[in-house]
């Protein structure tokens, strides 16, 4: 079984951290909100945004593994975004096989509206 997912410091953020591309995103202009990922950078599979960020700024994302550290075990990416212009946005991100800096297996698609 998998573990669950180590627990997320939302601190600096008025939102939790979203696991969900389907539930729509919504923040002010300037918000911070952090989306959360399954990860395990050890077999080679690493998430990276698709394309360009419209009306949202990449402001860092952190790798977190699960409790307790077993190689192998994974954990989760935290990606932390900024709210720059008011609208409607998206932005994806693709799960890239190991080697392989073009063609991802899955994708996540994330809408945000920006009050």
């Amino acid at each position: 079984p998998t573990p669950p997912p180590a627990p997320v410091d939302t601190a600096g953020s008025s939102m939790p951290a979203l696991t969900d591309p389907s539930q729509p995103i919504t923040v002010n202009a300037g918000e911070v909100f952090m989306i959360v990922v399954e990860s395990n950078p050890s077999t080679g599979y690493h998430w990276e945004v698709v394309g360009d960020l419209s009306g949202v700024e990449l402001v860092s994302r952190e790798y977190t593994a699960a409790e307790p550290v077993i190689p192998g075990s994974g954990g989760v990416e935290v990606w932390t975004f900024k709210a720059i212009a008011t609208g409607d946005a998206s932005f994806t991100i693709g799960n890239y096989p190991p080697g392989n800096g073009t063609t991802y297996e899955q994708e996540l698609k994330f809408s945000v509206t920006v009050q």
